[in-house]
């Protein structure tokens, strides 16, 4: 048997795998370490430095995100020292904000920055001074993008390069003058962004944001709301979804960050193509056509499948198993296709059936 190496963190002893970091190790243990630009799908950058952690032997506090568990290793997560320090890099880190609390924090929940905040109760009072980045004006209808809360950590950069592989943004210029652009720092329409919305949820500090969903704290403000988790319908890879809610009709959409298949990621679909369920042009009633030619007129659901079951048994007598061709709808539940497949197959004796977001 293969014996693992063992490391001590905080009096406890733990075997690790080669190659983990620290910091992953202590996620393992459930050690509180604060931290801004991690992120597990991304490649460890160490730039917040807030995940600092004092180790035996060494004399300054490396970032545990970048350092490698060693055999024989000892760590301290938690002492005076190490939050000490902690607070003031959060005080540097909030320096570059306007104000702590953005608006995705009133429209969607707390953010990682707002969090850590309350969690060390520190302001951006004490070291005030010049600002880097500034909010964008773009057209596109779906992203909005406030980079007077951005702090550099660069997570939606590294996402939408590491993750999504379209390089739509990168960063720019240096000291104060850095910042977030497109190519030629023209609008997310003209360049690679593919409207997914990945770099809106793993920014930690609410400088970027949906806008469909903007603003609704205002009628309907977090605590009155319901998230639900479900799957998204348009097509079958089973993304995990949050849908937010005010009992009346949906206010937006947010990633399970910790879902099986997605693992936070969504297309522009699945993020943002949820507006069809509030619609008021949707049926609440079935329509028959009652004679050929006539106008489609309510009826109940009895008189409706009653009447869809004579004209299906009517067709396949005449014109047999092979007339009958069903397109899913990719905006159906994933059991309505079954179900419909099922119908297709077992019933009509026919394999012509499709999604219309197969593709």
């Amino acid at each position: 048997m293969i014996r693992l190496p063992v490391i001590t963190i905080d009096g406890v002893q733990t075997t690790f795998t080669p190659g983990e970091t620290v910091l992953e190790v202590t996620k393992r243990l459930e050690k509180e370490v604060p931290h801004l630009c991690w992120d597990e799908r991304l490649e460890p950058a160490g730039s917040c430095r807030l995940c600092i952690v004092e180790v035996e032997g060494r004399k300054s506090p490396p970032a545990s995100c970048t350092l490698r568990a060693e055999e024989g290793m000892v760590v301290k997560t938690q002492s005076e020292k190490l939050r000490r320090m902690q607070g003031n890099l959060l005080r540097m880190v909030l320096s570059e904000n306007p104000e702590i609390s953005s608006p995705r924090n009133e429209d969607v929940a707390p953010t990682e920055l707002q969090l850590l905040a309350e969690r060390f109760d520190v302001r951006r009072d004490r070291f005030l001074g010049a600002t880097s980045n500034r909010s964008k004006t773009d057209a596109n209808p779906l992203l909005l993008r406030d980079y007077d809360h951005c702090i550099s950590c660069y997570r939606c950069v590294r996402i939408c390069a590491e993750v999504e592989a379209d390089y739509a943004i990168t960063m720019t210029g240096r000291g104060f003058g850095k910042e977030i652009a497109t190519p030629f720092d023209r609008g997310l329409l003209e360049s690679t962004c593919t409207l997914c919305g990945q770099c809106i949820y793993t920014c930690p500090t609410g400088a970027l944001a949906d806008r469909k969903i903007a603003g609704t704290a205002k009628a309907a403000p977090i605590a009155e709301r319901t998230m639900t988790r479900t799957v998204c319908p348009y097509c079958g890879t089973g993304c995990t979804i949050n849908l937010h809610s005010d009992g009346e009709k949906i206010l937006g959409v947010t990633p399970a960050l910790d879902g099986p298949v997605n693992e936070g990621a969504l297309c522009i679909k699945g993020q943002f193509g949820f507006d069809f369920v509030n619609s008021k042009d949707r049926l609440t009633t079935p329509l028959i056509r009652r004679e050929k030619g006539a106008e489609l007129e309510p009826a109940s659901w009895d008189e409706a499948l009653d009447y869809t079951a004579h004209k299906i048994r009517s067709i396949r007598k005449d014109h047999g198993p092979k007339a009958f061709y069903c397109i899913a709808s990719g905006r159906a539940p994933g059991e309505g296709a079954f179900m419909l497949q099922k119908f297709q197959r077992a019933v009509m004796n026919s394999n012509f059936i499709d999604n219309c977001s197969r593709a």
